[in-house]
């Protein structure tokens, strides 16, 4: 038996609806035509509409003729744009005086402009999304899918940006003045120095004040210098200030983001727990602890898991996914503050055989600059210093024994140098029961547990050594004890 074929008209389907992209005409003819009757209109919206940001397209070609218009001194009325438009298809004479026509006021363009900027996002996330899917669905494309989503949280996040840009801009000395003078309200508040985010070391916040929004802080030094040490319990103490400073606060809470290429987060918080609690890290991995210990343990562990500190501990991670991690930290947590350990475990994003090691390390040290800017939050980078330190009699290192100095050195704004003197000290120990074993044991004991942060380049401010206390045994810092003080109680 024969088949017999449908008729492809037969039953047909129902057609979905035709979705437009959003729009709002009538609001845009309300701006063109507030600028048009008056051009003052345009200096209280040209800073955060751009042509594109018109759905119409005759509307844009309208706004971009009253922008050239503007910006050579002329004035941008329906009679001086009626011999621009000579001849231009879709753009009449009637047309520019109906616009003037349908004007709003100067006073209610703000509300009109906002109306078109946020339309203008949507499409644009729109065209985002179907980038996204036409991308992820094609079989050729030279992206892998993790590249894919890093590009797309960068355009994503991009977009995001550009949603406030109608608060950038110039603006009076005097709003930049008012807010220096509300940092430094707070910081005297605090009766102390710190304007941006507190290290958590009295003389280091007193040089520095404190961590500073953009700026690019590399932290070098020798292995076993206590490098790590000291990041995590800066990372520690920010995000210790940051939970009491929010406390009750409205706003979202703040966080610190910790990048941790070298160790686990396991590790890392390992060696947070015996720093809080004062006990040893070897104790508490093997699990040789008394009741009171593991007590406190216990309560150390509650008041670490309520703080804003989020840590990262995937391994080879490019300056690119890095970027991408650090924007949505941003965007979720509200991140304040990012240590990376370290520099030289980051990747490039796009590496080669001809690629040699500068051009990385100068990619890499540039992204973390970048991001420090993009976010507006300090970045901690730590590095390996090379062994030219060793060969020397004085070890205390000099920017020019960072790797790859060049770059680092030129992209940050603030170096400093870990310094453990009683490290080299130890290792030249003379033969017990001469003089030179009894001086050795005075000099021991005038360094012994004092670490030496050296500020060698501080962009905005003097360069400096700042004394602190090392505890090997805990891998923790604190500030030195004065010699009338003990030491303050850590955490």
């Amino acid at each position: 038996m024969a088949t017999v074929l449908e008729h492809p008209n037969t039953n047909p389907k129902p057609e979905a609806p035709l979705k437009e992209a959003p729009n709002n005409v009538e609001a845009e003819q309300a701006v063109l035509g507030a600028i048009l009757a008056n051009n003052e209109a345009l200096n209280h919206v040209g800073s955060s509409l751009e042509p594109e940001d018109f759905y119409a397209g005759i509307h844009q070609r309208i706004y971009q003729a009253i922008k050239q218009f503007h910006d050579k001194g002329l004035v941008a009325n329906p009679v001086t744009l009626k011999h621009h438009f000579a001849g231009a298809e879709g753009v009449e004479d009637q047309y520019l005086a109906r616009l003037v026509g349908n004007a709003t006021s100067i006073i209610n363009i703000h509300d009109y402009a906002r109306i078109i900027r946020d339309l203008a996002i949507k499409r644009r996330l729109i065209g985002i999304g179907e980038n996204v899917v036409v991308e992820a669905y094609n079989p050729q494309s030279e992206h892998g899918g993790i590249t894919q989503v890093e590009i797309a949280e960068q355009q994503l996040f991009k977009l995001a940006t550009e949603g406030d840009s109608g608060e950038g801009g110039f603006k009076p000395l005097k709003n930049s003045v008012v807010e220096a003078l509300n940092r430094t309200e707070k910081a005297y508040q605090r009766s102390g120095a710190v304007v941006g985010v507190s290290t958590g070391f009295t003389e280091m916040n007193r040089l520095l004040g404190g961590l500073h929004p953009s700026d690019l802080l590399i932290l070098a030094g020798r292995p076993a210098m206590g490098k790590t040490a000291l990041a995590t319990t800066i990372a520690y103490n920010a995000a210790k200030s940051i939970a009491e400073e929010d406390a009750g606060s409205p706003a979202k809470p703040r966080s610190v983001g910790f990048f941790s290429l070298e160790m686990s987060g396991e590790q890392l918080a390992m060696r947070l727990l015996a720093a809080a609690c004062g006990i040893g890290s070897h104790k508490l991995q093997r699990g040789e602890l008394t009741q009171d210990e593991f007590q406190k343990l216990v309560e150390s562990s509650s008041t670490m898991a309520s703080l804003p500190l989020h840590i990262d501990d995937t391994p080879a991670l490019t300056i690119g996914a890095l970027r991408s991690r650090a924007r949505r930290l941003k965007r979720v947590h509200d991140v304040s503050l990012i240590v990376v350990d370290y520099l030289q475990l980051v990747r490039p994003s796009n590496s080669n055989s001809q690629t040699n090691r500068v051009q990385e390390v100068s990619e890499i040290t540039q992204g973390l600059k970048a991001i420090a800017k993009e976010l507006d939050i300090p970045v901690i980078a730590l590095s390996q210093l090379s062994r030219a330190v060793e060969s020397r009699e004085d070890k205390r290192p000099q920017l020019a024994d960072l790797r790859e100095s060049g770059s680092i050195e030129q992209d940050a704004d603030i170096v400093m140098f870990v310094f453990r003197e009683e490290y080299y000290k130890q290792r030249l120990q003379p033969k017990e029961g001469t003089p030179e074993h009894s001086q050795w044991m005075a000099e021991m004991a005038a360094i012994h547990g004092v670490a030496e942060v050296i500020v060698a380049k501080h962009r905005n401010g003097p360069v400096d050594t700042v004394k602190l206390q090392f505890q090997g045994e805990l891998t923790r810092f604190l500030d030195l004890a004065k010699d009338d003080h003990l030491p303050e109680q850590y955490y």
